[in-house]
């Protein structure tokens, strides 16, 4: 409970700083979803990577681009898509089928589709508030994949 309540005091805290508006996540268009996804994912990332120990940053940076790259991405959503409730499915959809006028320069259009739209549901789910549920979709996927042991 008492975790709850520092989480909550950084979002009010947070917001009222950055004098954010309360905003519908749906109402974004889901480029932008996969932008603030995109930046979510890799805080999330590097910050597992940090916690595992004091390493050069060499090392973290390897390990945090592989685990961030639209190859990586593209592998979790088929890990999660069967696990996404309708409306996340929805999201992850309309991330993956924008029309987006760059790609990445070392993935398959294939990929990056997919990890746009895996980027645009943890938009999505960041927007939302919906905390627990990304750390639940993204911990269990990087389970899957052999990057986050069970126990740790």
């Amino acid at each position: 409970m008492e975790e709850s309540a520092v989480v909550t005091d950084f979002l009010k805290a947070y917001k009222d700083m950055f004098h954010l508006k309360s905003a519908d996540a749906a109402s974004y268009s889901p480029l932008v979803l996969a932008y603030i996804g995109d930046a979510v994912y890799e805080l999330m990332i590097r910050t597992k990577i940090v916690n595992q120990g004091n390493m050069q940053v060499s090392k973290m940076h390897r390990k945090s681009a592989g685990l961030v790259k639209a190859q990586t991405q593209a592998r979790l959503i088929k890990i999660l898509e069967p696990e996404l409730t309708q409306e996340e499915l929805a999201v992850y959809k309309r991330g993956r089928n924008a029309k987006s006028f760059t790609m990445a320069k070392h993935a398959s259009m294939i990929d990056y589709r997919m990890a746009t739209g895996f980027e645009a549901l943890v938009g999505y789910l960041f927007l939302a508030e919906r905390f627990v549920r990304m750390a639940q979709l993204t911990g269990k996927g990087l389970e899957q994949l052999g990057e986050l042991e069970p126990d740790e």
